[in-house]
This record gives C-alpha cells, structure tokens and sequence, in this order.
C-alpha cells in the first residue's frame, strides 16, 4: 500500500486501505482514488508514477468494518514506520494530509478537519490537509461549497509549481 522513491516530490498521506484497496494492493484503487484524482487533475499514470508520486497511509491493512464505514487506522503504524520510510523520500516538497487521521499526526492544532481545510494556507508550503475524498463525504462537500471554490483551485496551482 505504499508507493514512494527518492525522487518523488509530492507525498500522499491517507487513512488506510479499504477493502477493494487491500484486495488489489493498488492504494487509492476505488471511488476515494477517483475523487482524489479528478481534485488534483492527475491521470492514473502520473498518480502511479512513484518517481512522483509517493503514497504512504497512516495504517498499513484493513482496519475492518466499523457502524458508519471504516475502522480507523491501527496506532501503531505511523509511529513505527513513518519516519524511516520519510528518511527514503529527501524530495519531498509537498504533502497532503488526507483525512483527519494524517492531519492530527502531523499537524501540531486543535482545528476541526474543516477548520484546518479552510486554513490550509496556514500549514504552507509543506503541507496541505484535504478532506478525504470517500463517497461517504458527500455531505461535508455539498455544506462546504467554498472547498471546489477557493481550495481546489489553490491546490492545483500548488501541484502545478511541481510539475
């Protein structure tokens, strides 16, 4: 489930694989991979092409199945493997923190997740926190109509200065 290499310059931080995920081993390989792309305007190539693009989840395997989706990550994941795994990525200029669970392990705040999106430009150059990209969000897009407006945009000019 994770993708990286000394070269990438763009870091994904999501929560962990779901079930089509971990069945396939292609990490964002269901319908969050297909929003999260369509928001940062990438084809799977570039997506896939971890001399650019590295993957890394805050839980390593299925957490299993909880009342409204999900399991969160197992603890003791990011704490054990992060950090060695960020020591192969020296290029990394740009991290985005899908999701609450990435956003409370690398953001030193209280904020809410949409709190944190609002501010994104508080948490610059490094890192920009996203919601995550899950069907199940739908509610939260349609309430926060200003995450299409102002944060996509500011996304996609951050992504272009990489390319």
């Amino acid at each position: 489930m994770v993708r990286a290499s000394a070269t990438a310059r763009l870091l994904i931080i999501g929560q962990a694989p779901g079930t089509k995920v971990h069945a396939t081993g292609i990490p964002f390989n269901d319908p969050s991979g297909d929003r999260l792309r369509q928001w940062l305007e990438m084809d799977r190539d570039h997506f896939y092409d971890a001399g650019q693009v590295a993957i890394m989840p805050m839980g390593f395997c299925y957490p299993g199945k909880g009342k409204s989706g999900d399991l969160p990550p197992r603890p003791e994941c990011a704490p054990t493997w992060h950090q060695a795994l960020l020591a192969q990525m020296p290029a990394i200029e740009l991290v985005l923190l899908v999701g609450r669970y990435a956003q409370d392990q690398y953001l030193d705040d209280k904020r809410s997740l949409t709190e944190r999106v609002q501010a994104f430009a508080d948490y610059g150059p490094r890192y920009f926190p996203l919601p995550h990209p899950s069907p199940r969000n739908q509610l939260w897009l349609r309430r926060n109509p200003w995450f299409d407006a102002q944060v996509l945009p500011a996304l996609r000019a951050r992504l272009a200065l990489l390319r």
